[in-house]
């Protein structure tokens, strides 16, 4: 009867010990950041952002496990291990490409969403509560940065806060002293930022989708050679 390939039975092995290398790195990075509060206030994550966080840990955990089968599977070659492998890995294929061709079908509708939460934010602005006055300092940082004002109607947006300077910094202020006509408007006596930065937040988000959904077909085929590798190692096993 025909004997197991060593070849296919090592790189089986080597395919799965880098998978559940990047398992432990995602894993352990996440469990960092979510225990490390120097870490949460360094990179500005707040409870909203925990979600993602957990997501990633959860992540982690699944390509750990994953990897973990796949490399016993191959060395001990055990079919119960294989078959356990296959099928996880055949359930992340079917969801991630069912989510990339969402992705890709209501990629249209990511600016309608968008708007919404958008429309929800303004409120913050033209608040005075102290909390509010948190989020407003962190979005002036972004309106400096991507050189924007406002979220959906520009200076507008911030309401009677406009008026009120934030430290030695006037909220919108244009700082950019070329191709001032381009960049900027005189709104209320002074020059202003003349994009909303809605419109640079949905661009941003378009952009960065088509990044994803690129990875995640990249990444689908990956998968697809752990499926053919684990399947093929599976029946020589079996016609051991």
């Amino acid at each position: 009867m025909a004997g197991v390939s060593s070849c296919m039975k090592y790189s089986m092995f080597i395919f799965n010990f880098l998978f559940w290398l990047c398992g432990s790195i995602i894993l352990g990075v996440s469990i960092w950041i979510r225990v490390s509060k120097d870490v949460q206030q360094e990179l500005e994550i707040n409870s909203s952002a925990f979600a993602a966080v957990d997501l990633l840990i959860a992540v982690g955990s699944i390509i750990m496990i994953l990897g973990f089968l796949g490399c016993c599977g191959a060395v001990r070659e055990s079919r119960c291990m294989l078959l356990l492998f296959f099928i996880g890995l055949l359930l992340i294929l079917i969801l991630q490409v069912t989510g990339g061709i969402l992705g890709a079908v209501y990629r249209s509708r990511v600016e309608a969403s968008v708007n919404l939460t958008l429309m929800a934010s303004v409120d913050a602005l033209q608040s005075s509560s102290q909390d509010s006055k948190v989020f407003q300092e962190k979005f002036q940082k972004i309106e400096r940065k991507y050189q924007c004002c406002g979220l959906l109607n520009g200076p507008e947006d911030w309401g009677n806060n406009f008026k009120n300077p934030s430290g030695s910094y006037q909220i919108c202020q244009c700082e950019v002293e070329k191709s001032v006509q381009d960049l900027c408007f005189n709104f209320q006596g002074r020059y202003v930022y003349k994009t909303p930065c809605g419109e640079v937040i949905i661009k941003y988000l378009k952009d960065h989708l088509v990044i994803i959904m690129g990875i995640a077909f990249g990444l689908a085929a990956i998968e697809i050679l752990g499926l053919v590798f684990s399947m093929s190692l599976y029946c020589q096993i079996q016609r051991k």
